[in-house]
């Protein structure tokens, strides 16, 4: 099973993220426009936390407040749970499906380096099938 670095490598690992003081609404905006579904929260260059599509819908919708007034602080998650380059697909994926998170940063020492989605790890997960089916194939027929 691939590490995480070896994933990282078949991506863009462009780190993207807002800050604690950041409006709700400038992270929800932010996401739209990258197309992504969490960001992370960083703070003088450090993981402080993460903001999800879920953090939003729960934490604002359900609650009736303000995207344009709540400050990203008031709803990320923290602490964040993160993987680190030499981590194992496998081991990642149980992770974010016992745990129930779409998304998992990657950190290297204090920095992170990357981020991983559920999709991503479903990719090596279905190759990595497919590997194997095409072997039994092969076996079979040989």
């Amino acid at each position: 099973m691939q590490t995480v670095k070896q994933i990282l490598e078949g991506k863009s690992n462009e780190v993207h993220g807002v800050t604690p003081a950041d409006t709700v609404l400038t992270a929800i905006k932010r996401m739209a426009e990258l197309g992504v579904g969490a960001l992370v929260v960083l703070e003088n260059n450090k993981l402080v936390g993460i903001l999800s599509e879920r953090d939003y819908a729960r934490k604002i919708v359900l609650a009736g407040k303000s995207s344009k007034e709540t400050p990203v602080r008031d709803i990320m998650s923290s602490p964040v749970l993160t993987t680190t380059l030499d981590g194992r697909a496998n081991d990642c994926m149980r992770l974010m499906t016992d745990r129930r998170i779409r998304h998992l940063p990657i950190v290297d020492g204090e920095l992170v380096v990357g981020m991983l989605s559920i999709g991503d790890l479903l990719k090596v997960v279905i190759s990595e099938q497919q590997k194997v089916i095409d072997q039994l194939n092969n076996y079979i027929n040989s």
